[in-house]
């Protein structure tokens, strides 16, 4: 069975690298996907541990397209009776870039007529109720190039289920796991955030050190399919769970400006029962000083798109890069839109990474 991992552009090789080492097969990463092999108990074991992809899919078929008789055909081939049982729900989602197909109503209507028609061959009616599990569609359009797959995760995999609540800009689950995961963190190291908003990063953080599984506390759209006996769920999160290391020495300080951010990060670490490994205050950045003789600092600081926001968030750039001294020990990682960052830094960082918040384009500078 093949399976594809979207996920943010600049980290398919974090994907690819947590695919192999969860014992998956011919592992290929793709620009904004990784694709990978295994059997259908890798469904529920990728849902559970994939730390940085946004969803795992069923790739069933690619193919190119360029008219919807061409896309109708290609789609009916699939033997969908494998796939979908009798009463099954299927909505169908997608979207197309740099293709001749660009209406996805019309793409939508299309791959669901052909899906309809190859379902009424096997079962021999010709209406769907579709009162059943539901076994969403997606499909991906470009240049020209299709992709139909079928969803096993349900609500993305960055919603680990720890954050109810989130401040006004937040970052996303996956990309905060990624910044911890190229910031080397470890299961003996002492994590800082200054900026913690929501406790993204800090949780993240705390989760990789420990190895505790984001998807460990969540449900799975597909754990509702019958094709997939509730024992593989079991199994796999049996197993997630003998894989957490406990008594680590790993320890996270959390800190911000906004009393309301430290209580919410207080909420959502309760939630997935790390609070314990975190230390929170309330603090302004000028403020800021360690707590111990090393430490790795991961921070998401605020930068604004109007005039004013933008120049406030560039003191603030001046004055992380006065009081983030440079030390033996020490790493400073810090991700920004700012093209003019390093500048106002004030230093040159040692390691430079292209990464993506949400849609803005932003880099995730490096200090050690």
């Amino acid at each position: 069975m093949k399976f594809c991992a979207p996920c943010l552009f600049g980290i398919e090789g974090l994907v690819s690298e947590e695919l192999k080492e969860n014992e998956f097969e011919n592992v290929l990463a793709e620009n904004g996907r990784v694709t990978f092999e295994g059997d259908v108990s890798s469904i529920a074991r990728a849902n559970i541990c994939s730390r940085f992809s946004e969803r795992i899919l069923i790739l069933l078929k690619s193919f190119k397209a360029i008219t919807f008789e061409e896309l109708f055909e290609e789609v009916n081939s699939i033997e969908w009776a494998e796939y979908l049982p009798k009463d099954a729900a299927f909505p169908v989602n997608g979207w197309s870039l740099n293709s001749e197909l660009h209406s996805i109503p019309d793409c939508q209507k299309i791959i669901k007529k052909a899906i309809v028609k190859s379902l009424a061959k096997n079962y021999g009616i010709s209406w769907f109720e579709e009162t059943g599990a539901n076994y969403p569609i997606r499909f991906s359009i470009l240049k020209n190039q299709v992709s139909i797959m079928i969803d096993t995760s349900g609500e993305g995999l960055h919603k680990r289920g720890y954050r109810t609540k989130a401040n006004a800009a937040p970052i996303k689950e996956t990309l905060a796991a990624a910044m911890c995961k190229i910031a080397r963190i470890r299961d003996y190291h002492t994590l800082y955030d200054p900026f913690c908003g929501s406790g993204t990063i800090l949780i993240e953080g705390t989760m990789l050190a420990n190895n505790i599984m984001p998807g460990i506390r969540r449900g799975f759209i597909s754990e509702q399919w019958v094709s997939i006996d509730k024992s593989i769920w079991q199994d796999e999160r049996s197993r997630a769970l003998d894989l957490i290391k406990h008594n680590t020495d790993f320890i996270a300080y959390g800190s911000d400006i906004d009393k309301d951010a430290i209580e919410l990060t207080h909420a959502n670490a309760n939630r997935f029962s790390v609070r314990n490994k975190l230390k929170l205050s309330v603090c302004d950045i000028k403020h800021f000083e360690p707590k111990s003789e090393k430490g790795t600092l991961i921070c998401n600081p605020p930068y604004g798109e109007r005039m004013m926001e933008q120049r406030q968030a560039r003191e603030i750039y001046k004055t992380m890069g006065k009081i983030f001294e440079p030390k033996r020990g020490w790493s400073y990682n810090i991700i920004s839109p700012d093209e003019e960052f390093e500048k106002i830094y004030g230093a040159k960082a040692r390691k430079r990474r292209k990464l993506y918040n949400g849609m803005i384009k932003c880099t995730y500078y490096s200090y050690f």
